[in-house]
């Protein structure tokens, strides 16, 4: 989901900064990660602070939600200090518009390290397409962290 985002110092995707208004999800509507529960039941919990992601895919699948509503500051506290970025502007021409989840290895409340492999579907300038990535995670001070994607 690099495409999204633009981290500073880095050339991931076209993006500008714009005064359009972050996409919003009601507390009560469906999770954009694709699970059967309510936003505020789900990824809302992990946004907002009031739960942690207790496994891999969960942090995979908050870290998506997050890019749906523009969560940036989500998607930093939940980056590995060794890769993350000062910043993050969201390209306001990406609708995310749905989210498969391929390939799970470790990650789960056993491991301290896993990988998630999925596929995000989104909308840009009136096309459709898709991102597949294999993305690492890893437990950095007991919380799950995104750490990169694979080659």
């Amino acid at each position: 989901m690099a495409g999204s985002v633009r981290a500073s110092g880095q050339n991931r995707g076209v993006s500008r900064r714009t005064s359009r208004p972050a996409p919003t999800v009601d507390a009560g509507s469906a999770c954009p990660c694709g699970r059967e529960a309510t936003y505020a039941d789900c990824c809302g919990a992990f946004h907002s602070g009031r739960a942690s992601a207790p496994t891999a895919e969960r942090l995979m699948r908050s870290r998506y939600s997050a890019f749906v509503v523009h969560d940036a500051a989500y998607l930093l506290r939940t980056w590995h200090s060794t890769t993350r970025p000062p910043e993050l502007d969201f390209d306001p021409d990406i609708r995310w518009t749905g989210l498969e989840i391929l390939a799970t290895t470790g990650g789960s409340a056993f491991h301290n390290d896993g990988t998630v492999e999925f596929r995000a579907q989104y909308e840009a300038h009136g096309h459709t397409d898709a991102q597949t990535e294999l993305s690492r995670f890893v437990r950095e001070n007991g919380a799950w962290v995104y750490l990169d994607a694979v080659d």
